[in-house]
């Protein structure tokens, strides 16, 4: 296994907030590592501690052999960051900013503009190249981010949850440019607390709870320690959900996990589960909108292992990871 990124016991303290607890991850060349956890879990810590912009309490991390804190100016050479918000100057124009940091990385005038002009096209901002940034979209101005993230070819580029904020089509088109990266050698460890996210973007995961990594692995080896499939069931009505789940808890055996939307799901170890369900929803006259079976999610890894959906460890989250470090 070619190893781009290693972390050993990682550990980082904000006063008496423990941000990282002892972190182990590792990214493989070419492929993009998800870092997967609610707000205030520790993901934007340990971005911040790769990316040299923190020094850890105890621990060790390199990138590409480098070790951050005894070469942090080696690691810099080699890295791209686009944080949670995009970055960019919003007085000049999509060309403007990408030759702005062009420069301030030391290329000559002529390379910067033609290293500008292709990342203009590859990031389908060509007819947006030469209006000033405040009149860009949420999704142009990430997208123009994650291009100035680019200017230096990064062989390493750390993405701290990159779609926050944007609507599912903004999502999409920086989902796609992630992909692209990763197909062109690009190893890329990305943060983020979409679940469905990780899922399509990241060839392997680290899941990380208070600061703490509680399973790593390919999203179907962790997604097969679930095991089986899950019964969804969501009443027409909300208030049926009481009775729903009273319903499910007795055919399955364990207490329905209830989303935000309000949908219950159980675990279906039971092949007969479905129908029996149905029966025992139209004997109590429950108007049901959804009910079938589904292989598990990243959200019923995550309930699995903590016991709570990512939802309710936000609630239960102390400050994040910003939050702590400011």
């Amino acid at each position: 296994m070619d190893t781009v990124i290693h972390v050993e016991g990682l550990e980082k303290s904000f006063g008496a907030t423990k941000a990282l607890a002892g972190v182990d991850l590792t990214a493989r060349r070419g492929t993009v590592l998800g870092l997967l956890g609610p707000n205030g879990s520790g993901k934007t810590t340990t971005v911040r501690v790769l990316a040299t912009l923190l020094r850890p309490d105890a621990g060790r991390a390199t990138v590409l052999g480098h070790d951050v804190v005894a070469a942090p100016a080696a690691v810099r050479a080699r890295i791209g960051l686009t944080g949670q918000y995009a970055a960019v100057d919003e007085a000049l124009s999509g060309t403007d900013n990408l030759i702005l940091i062009a420069r301030l990385l030391d290329m000559p005038r002529r390379a910067a503009r033609t290293r500008a002009a292709e990342l203009i096209e590859r990031f389908g901002l060509t007819d947006a190249a030469t209006r000033r940034v405040r009149t860009y979209s949420g999704g142009m101005r990430r997208r123009l981010d994650l291009a100035a993230s680019l200017i230096g070819r990064p062989d390493v580029l750390f993405l701290d949850e990159p779609t926050t904020g944007l609507d599912p089509r903004h999502r999409n088109e920086v989902l796609d440019q992630v992909r692209a990266l990763a197909a062109d050698g690009v190893t890329v460890l990305l943060t983020t607390q979409y679940l469905e996210e990780a899922d399509q973007l990241a060839d392997d995961l680290v899941v990380i709870d208070t600061g703490r990594v509680i399973a790593s692995g390919t999203p179907a080896s962790l997604k097969a320690e679930v095991g089986g499939q899950r019964l969804h069931v969501r009443p027409l009505h909300r208030t049926d959900i009481p009775a729903a789940s009273a319903i499910l808890a007795g055919l399955a055996g364990e207490t329905p996990v209830v989303d935000a939307s309000g949908e219950l799901t159980v675990a279906a170890r039971e092949p007969g589960l479905l129908h029996v369900a149905g029966g025992r929803f139209d004997e109590a006259s429950l108007a049901i909108a959804e009910l079938g079976l589904r292989l598990p999610s990243l959200d019923d890894v995550f309930m699995t292992l903590t016991g709570r959906s990512t939802e309710d460890a936000e609630k239960q989250a102390g400050p994040t990871d910003q939050e702590v470090a400011a």
